[in-house]
């Protein structure tokens, strides 16, 4: 009962700041708060609107599994942006050149991309390991490459030929076929709601994504490599004491991040079917957030994914009936992070003092049971 009572006081802690902090922000901001919440969570009762919030959840779970792999191992991988951008571009140009049954042509473009986004992160892990470069700068480095220089290359190689019919709406690199699309999931939610309206899709990378995430604990709470993984992570000195070799593990992991990374950007090509001249940025950078507020759980990142996604969804409709400007939703993710990780600092710090004092009291009881 204590240790569940531990688990649940941080979040609720968490989101009482939040609630007050952003409440706070809302009227200096010249808004009302209830009004504001009220379009937040009306809105958000709609079947259209949740299929919007898990579609744009899906990605940013995508993107804190790739982050929590660098965290168990005690790796900042920051270049998980980098890392999808650049698997997204050569996936979609190489599934827009072939042509293949349904199933191996979604798993050709998918296998590519996650290759794509190994190899670019395994690089931060090889400089790391062999020249003692810190994964943080090489993989800030790595990222200006990556967006700045080989995609804004080959994005002008890649260009599909329009001829006469030029728009800027046809930019982009050839489209993919339709068997190479993911299709749309919208009949599995309608088994248990209504039809979905309004030309909503339900992006079938969500069944990916629940399945990175199954893999993801598998992978590290129930297999030796994820023991190892951990393990050296916590204290490479005693995993390598213990037969672990810590320069594998490191490249392991960045190249396990890189690969679940390079999944990412799936979920705008099966949407739009090419790699199009503005593609979705910044989800790389978000994932680092869910990952850090799910405590780099699967179910912890799936909550804060959805909550991401429900703010970022949000903004648009406190736009439109004018409760609130829309950058609100961006400083209510802010404040969702700082306060889950002062609440989480502070139960942790409670939960040490009343582990020690409960240590003390059994060795004190232990030591009076000896002298009796």
């Amino acid at each position: 009962m204590r240790r569940l009572l531990f688990s649940l006081a941080a979040p609720v802690a968490a989101f009482a700041l939040t609630v007050v902090i952003s409440t706070i922000a809302l009227w200096a901001f010249g808004s009302n708060p209830l009004e504001a919440y009220g379009d937040m969570v009306s809105h958000a009762s709609k079947l259209e609107t949740q299929v919007d919030i898990l579609n744009r959840a899906t990605p940013f779970y995508l993107s804190a599994v790739a982050a929590a792999i660098g965290f168990r191992m005690n790796l900042f991988n920051i270049g998980v942006e980098g890392q999808y951008l650049f698997a997204f571009l050569i996936a979609a140009q190489i599934g827009g050149l072939i042509s293949l049954p349904q199933v191996l042509h979604i798993l050709v473009i998918m296998i590519v991309a996650m290759v794509v986004g190994a190899l670019y992160a395994g690089i931060a892990g090889v400089l790391k390991t062999t020249r003692g470069v810190n994964e943080v700068v090489s993989t800030i480095m790595l990222n200006s490459i990556a967006v700045s220089g080989l995609m804004a290359w080959l994005q002008r190689r890649w260009q599909a030929d329009q001829g006469d019919n030029f728009t800027s709406t046809t930019l982009g690199t050839n489209p993919i076929d339709d068997s190479g699309l993911l299709p749309n999931v919208n009949g599995l939610l309608e088994v248990f709601t209504r039809d979905i309206g309004l030309g909503k899709e339900l992006t079938g990378m969500l069944l990916v994504a629940v399945l990175v995430g199954i893999g993801y604990h598998v992978l590290l709470n129930r297999t030796r490599f994820g023991f190892d993984l951990r393990a050296s992570g916590i204290n490479p000195f005693a995993a390598r004491a213990g037969g672990v070799p810590p320069k594998r593990m490191v490249v392991a992991a960045m190249l396990l991040s890189g690969g679940v990374a390079g999944l990412i950007g799936m979920v705008q090509l099966a949407d739009v079917g090419k790699f199009p001249p503005d593609p979705i940025q910044g989800l790389g950078f978000a994932g680092i957030a869910v990952a850090l507020l799910g405590r780099n759980h699967p179910a912890g990142m799936a909550f804060s994914a959805v909550l991401f996604a429900f703010l970022d969804v949000s903004s648009g409709v406190l736009d439109s009936t004018g409760a609130a400007s829309r950058e609100i939703a961006t400083i209510m993710q802010g404040i969702v992070l700082l306060t889950a990780v002062v609440a989480y600092g502070v139960m942790s710090r409670v939960r040490e003092r009343d582990e020690a004092r409960a240590t003390a009291e059994a060795l004190l009881a232990e030591d009076t049971l000896v002298a009796a």
